[in-house]
This record gives C-alpha cells, sequence and structure tokens, in this order.
C-alpha cells in the first residue's frame, strides 16, 4: 500500500460518516492487540480552545524531554498532521505501513468502523510502536461517546472551553454539553477545567464527584508573565489552562521545569489560529467557527487593530449557528466576502451573502474559497486588514493560495 492508497482508503465511501459509540473502536483495537493499554494519556475535549491546549502541553513535555505524541483532528494542510511525536509528523511511509496493517482487522468486522475510528487505531498503534512516554490526545467529537473514550490509562482529564455547538449529537444547553466532555473522567484520575461558565463547572464538579477525583479550574491571568507563541488574546486563556494541568503533571511525577514551560509557550506553533500570513495588507486567517469561538477572534482583532474595520472573507458550514456568529461580526465589519468552504456540509456562499444583508452587512458571494481570497486582495490596500474567518476547512486552500500564488511581490508568506 502506498501513501496515496492509505489516504484513498481512509477517505473511502465505505468509511464516511459519524457514529457515535465505543463498540467499533473497542473491537477493532482489540483485534490488533489493544496499543492504547500500554500507553498514558492527557485526554483533552471541549467546545473551543482544544487544539491549541494541546500544541502547548506537547510542546512543554516535548521540552521537558518526554516522548509526547499527540492527536489532533481535523488535519489544516496535510493528513499526517493528526499524529505527531515531538512536533515530527507520521511519515508517508509508516502512515501507508500501518494503514495496510489495520486494515486487514478493520475489514472482518461486521459493523464497519467510521473514518475517525479507523483513524484512532491507526494513531494509537503508531504511538505504540514509538514508545511514546505520554500522548496528547483531543476527543474528536462530544467525550462520552467519542472513539478516543476507550483509554483506559489517563494521567489526567483537561476540559476546555464549553459553549453551543453540535447540538444535534451533543444537545442544545450548556448543562447538555458540559455533561457529555465529561464523559471522558475516569474514576480517581484528576480533571482539570477552563472554567468561566458556572452551569458547565457544576456539571463537571458533579462528575467529579461521582468518580470520586479532584477537580482543578484554571487560575485566571496565572499565564500573564509568559510569553506565547500563539497570537489571539484568547490564547492567554488556553495557557492558563495548560499551566493548571502542569501542576497536576508534576504531582503525578512529571518532571517539569519553569524554562521548560517558559519555552515550550514561547516556541509552540499551531496553525489557523489567529495566524497572519501576510504583511501589507494584513491577513489574518482564524478557524473560529461558533459564536464562543468567533468572539476570541473579534477580541483579537480589536485588541491589535483597535482603529480599523475589518474586510472578512467568511465561509460556514451550514449546521453551526450562522446567525448567532454573524451578530458578533457584524459592528467590526466594512464588509464581507462569503465563500463555500470545500466541504459537503459547508452553507451555499449566495444564501450566506443574502443572510448578512438581510442583517444590515455588505456582502458579496465570491464562490470558492480562492476566488474569495483573489478578490479580497485584489481590493484591498496595503493598510487594510482582511480576515479570513468561520471554519478550517478553509485554510488548506488560503495556504497553499499564498505559497503558489501570484499575488505579486507584495504578498510575501509571512510566518505566525
Amino acid at each position: 500500500m502506498t501513501y496515496y492508497d492509505a489516504l484513498n482508503y481512509i477517505h473511502s465511501i465505505n468509511w464516511r460518516g459519524s457514529k457515535l459509540g465505543l463498540s467499533r473502536t473497542v473491537e477493532l483495537l482489540g483485534l490488533i492487540g489493544n496499543p492504547q493499554d500500554d500507553l498514558k494519556f492527557i485526554h483533552v475535549a471541549g467546545t473551543n480552545g482544544k487544539g491549541s491546549t494541546c500544541a502547548m502541553l506537547a510542546n512543554i513535555l516535548q521540552k521537558a524531554g518526554y516522548t509526547t505524541g499527540l492527536y489532533t483532528s481535523p488535519f489544516l494542510y496535510r493528513f499526517n498532521e493528526r499524529m505527531q511525536i515531538n512536533g515530527e509528523c507520521i511519515s508517508d511511509e509508516e502512515l501507508a505501513e500501518i494503514t495496510e496493517y489495520v486494515k486487514e482487522y478493520a475489514e472482518s468486522m461486521k459493523d464497519l468502523p467510521t473514518e475517525f475510528e479507523l483513524v484512532t487505531a491507526i494513531g494509537f498503534e503508531y504511538f505504540k510502536r514509538h514508545n511514546c512516554d505520554i500522548i496528547v490526545l483531543e476527543v474528536g467529537l462530544g467525550g462520552l461517546l467519542d472513539s478516543t473514550n476507550v483509554i483506559q490509562t489517563p494521567v489526567c482529564e483537561v476540559i476546555t472551553a464549553i459553549d453551543i455547538d453540535h447540538i444535534e449529537q451533543l444537545g442544545n444547553s450548556i448543562a447538555n454539553i458540559a455533561a457529555a466532555k465529561a464523559g471522558i473522567i475516569k474514576k480517581n484520575k484528576p480533571c482539570v477545567f477552563y472554567g468561566y461558565n458556572e452551569t458547565a463547572k457544576r456539571v463537571i464538579k458533579e462528575k467529579c464527584n461521582e468518580m470520586q477525583t479532584e477537580l482543578y479550574v484554571a487560575k485566571p491571568g496565572s499565564s500573564e508573565g509568559y510569553e506565547l507563541g500563539l497570537r489571539g488574546v484568547y490564547q492567554h486563556k488556553n495557557a492558563d489552562l495548560v499551566l493548571k494541568v502542569i501542576e497536576v503533571l508534576r504531582k503525578n511525577g512529571f518532571v517539569i521545569s519553569e524554562e521548560n514551560i517558559k519555552e515550550g509557550l514561547a516556541t509552540v506553533k499551531f496553525p489557523g489560529r489567529f495566524e497572519k500570513l501576510l504583511e501589507a495588507p494584513t491577513f489574518i486567517v482564524d478557524g473560529g467557527h461558533n459564536p464562543h469561538g468567533i468572539k476570541g477572534t473579534m477580541d483579537s482583532l480589536e485588541f491589535y487593530y483597535p482603529d480599523k474595520k475589518i474586510h472578512f472573507i467568511i465561509g460556514m458550514m451550514a449546521d453551526k449557528d450562522v446567525k448567532g456568529a454573524l451578530e458578533i461580526i457584524l459592528p467590526k465589519a466594512a464588509d464581507f466576502i462569503a465563500v463555500t468552504p470545500d466541504n459537503p456540509r459547508a452553507m451555499k456562499c449566495d444564501i450566506l451573502a443574502d443572510m448578512i444583508c438581510d442583517m444590515g452587512g455588505n456582502a458579496v458571494a465570491a464562490g470558492s474559497v480562492g476566488a474569495g481570497v483573489t478578490l479580497a486582495l485584489k481590493n484591498a490596500k496595503e493598510d487594510d486588514v482582511v480576515c479570513a474567518i468561520g471554519s478550517l476547512y478553509s485554510y488548506a486552500e488560503i495556504k497553499n493560495l499564498f505559497m503558489h500564488g501570484s499575488f505579486g511581490k507584495k504578498y510575501i508568506l509571512q510566518e505566525p
């Protein structure tokens, strides 16, 4: 099996769809020898901030000398991003090899695993083969019934910011969503929560009491003296959470110095989170896709560019709270270019543009993400600010345009 054979197999029609539940994952992992049982995990659930929190934790642990695995989703630019060890993505060759190994067992099952379940099994096998000391494991959807929740060996559980999202699967209230996220909490394993939401905190505390474990809550402002490698004012709240997790890890025998923490926070990279791609005009891409996440983006725009109206390129999934997101963006927006991300769940750009206009905004529909970026850069002046927002599914196309497009000499890719 080649790398492209592996990707085609993973993404094939037989694996598509999302079915909550653990039975298929349990069966598949059992067939390949339960590699997860020989690993230690930091299990991370939440609505927003999971990816950034995972990236910070993994980088600090790597700086402390631990062989550190990182499992995240979705990928932004290349599939291999989803499983990394010490900051290096799985190689094409090893992804192909492990996929071929897991495929034999997956195809023997009567109830075929979903794509995410298959990828999770591949990730666990990869981390086991490399004898990782610790895995920072991001939940895919929810918590209780997510396929990552088969693990029995977490060092601790981490729950990031909670807000309304994925209501069809998780419920339409903060309490219901918090309960789903709290499903990752294991007996006698400490849980660390982001805080800021008393309803969510109460639900999580009740679950901790039930599981006879201690709840730790991040201390606001504890990261203020640290330099962060990730831009966005919301990242300091994620860093507050990370610092509390490090405190818990130290109590559980991990040796992590203050210098490891400083270096890990300062050098962490994670694409698509208030990432600046260009100067003149300033071009920001941010993966905010629900009201809570988008508010963080808008707070960051206000902090960095307080006197500017922002030109937005926006594409969103139709199953998100699009109206709620737009209500947050509109006061800061000069205008919008609506696009349709390459995803079957995407809202069509003409429908999105009409919605923006009906709410009092100024919007045009551009079609594809590429067309939207091209139009924005054609119209923008050198001192303007353009922000692409609404979906991480737009990121790869945007990054490709900047790396390989021909926008003229003034458009120079900037590191975040």
